[in-house]
């Protein structure tokens, strides 16, 4: 008789089944791991993005038909201005060229070439505010430097700056100040003395840039002074020059000094050339020379500019002229503009120290802007001719006003004495009578 209770030797244990079932799941995959390949057609696919460039600044029509080879003879032997073949760089980049590899063919390295493009990008957006010809044309020459130094500012600051360091004949150096000072300006509002000078002026810009400078020396030292005398030489509007001589007062309160002895000290720098400084100065100016014991004559008679012209900055004057002087590039010369001559004395003595200070057989120079000759009255010094037959002579502003003297021969800006070897001298702004 069958019996059909399951026999114990098929029961599930003694099968072992569930590790067989483990293992089975193991194998099994989710379904969302698995892909329709059909489904992809369905989607559109995606765009890699792509940052937008600007079309490439189109060659000179000169350079337009030259080949590679051509383009690096041009770059190699810098044939032609500086704006006419800074566009081949980007050129030969753009045909598989590197900065190094254009370095290594031309000579011209990559910061010079960063300089250059950037540089020329600057001069055409100078062209395309409506720049003076003439003042465009003052940076046919050297000019990739300055104008590269403003090429954070705006369209319209660009073309001020330009101007103002053009006017003042800034390198590089005084350029980037400039440049700093006109974007610094506008963050600063609320500063003491900010409303007193025009943020559309790069001057009053840079002087207030001095002026903040010469504040944060809370003590008279010698710093404050120079950062104070800078900010009044480059401000531009009577405001701003304002604000800059009442801190001077305010220095000059402090010391216990009169507020006319300040104001010589800004006007009238007293400095000693020192040996081989000018062979190791950066910039030099060239300045014309006449005597003192001639009179006014050879003044009215100097060249009334001079400008450096040609890839060499050859010095060209309107008229030829026996003697010329080479004086580094201090910043009271370095700002002057047309009409600045040169006044030698034999004698120190010619200037108004104090009575107890004489100082016999030395002869100096007298550096003066004949393009200022108005007696104004912050009784700063004046170049003058007192009587006929006598030589020249600087006198105070006050002393003239006295005499009625209302027009010089120009304002003195710097007083230059000749290097010797014991420099331990150097005259103090006390030394003024």
């Amino acid at each position: 008789m069958l019996s059909l209770s399951p026999s114990p030797c098929v029961t599930a244990n003694t099968l072992n089944l569930k590790p067989m079932i483990k293992q089975r799941r193991h194998f099994l995959k989710p379904v969302s791991a698995i892909i329709n390949p059909s489904s992809r057609s369905s989607q559109p696919q995606q765009q890699v993005y792509q940052p937008f460039r600007p079309p490439p600044a189109p060659l000179p029509s000169q350079y337009g038909t030259l080949d590679i080879p051509g383009r690096i003879e041009i770059l190699a032997n810098r044939l032609g201005l500086w704006y006419e073949y800074a566009p081949l760089i980007p050129s030969l980049i753009r045909d598989g060229f590197s900065h190094p590899s254009i370095e290594e063919a031309t000579g011209i390295s990559g910061v010079e070439q960063n300089r250059l493009i950037v540089a020329s990008q600057v001069r055409d957006s100078l062209i395309q505010s409506n720049a003076d010809p003439d003042l465009l044309s003052a940076f046919d020459t050297g000019g990739a430097e300055l104008l590269y130094e403003i090429r954070l500012l705006s369209a319209s600051q660009r073309v001020a700056a330009a101007r103002f360091i053009l006017e003042n004949r800034f390198d590089g150096k005084g350029a980037q100040e400039v440049a700093r000072a006109m974007k610094d300006f506008p963050s600063r509002r609320g500063e003491k003395g900010w409303e007193c000078f025009d943020y559309t002026l790069p001057g009053d810009c840079l002087s207030f840039m001095y002026y903040r400078q010469g504040r944060e020396h809370k003590n008279p030292s010698d710093k404050r002074t120079s950062a104070l005398q800078q900010a009044l030489r480059v401000a531009e509007t009577e405001k701003a020059k304002n604000v800059v001589l009442e801190e001077l007062k305010g220095k000059g309160d402090e010391e216990g000094e009169k507020v006319d002895d300040v104001k010589r000290a800004v006007l009238v720098p007293v400095v000693r050339l020192k040996i081989g400084e000018v062979a190791q100065a950066s910039s030099v100016v060239v300045l014309p020379v006449c005597k003192a014991e001639e009179g006014d004559r050879g003044v009215l008679e100097a060249p009334f500019e001079c400008r450096n012209v040609g890839q060499f900055g050859v010095v060209v004057a309107e008229k030829g002229w026996e003697r010329w002087v080479v004086l580094p590039g201090w910043e009271p010369v370095v700002g002057l503009g047309k009409g600045a001559v040169v006044v030698s004395f034999g004698d120190a003595r010619a200037l108004p120290w104090k009575a107890n200070r004489w100082y016999k057989e030395e002869p100096i120079l007298v550096v003066a802007d004949r393009s200022n000759r108005e007696v104004g009255a912050d009784d700063g010094f004046y170049l003058v001719k007192l009587d006929a037959d006598g030589g020249l002579k600087v006198q105070r502003g006050s002393a003239l006003k006295q005499m009625g003297v209302n027009e010089s021969l120009g304002t003195v800006l710097l007083v230059v004495r000749p290097p010797k070897e014991d420099d331990d001298d150097q005259l103090s702004d006390e030394d003024w009578e």
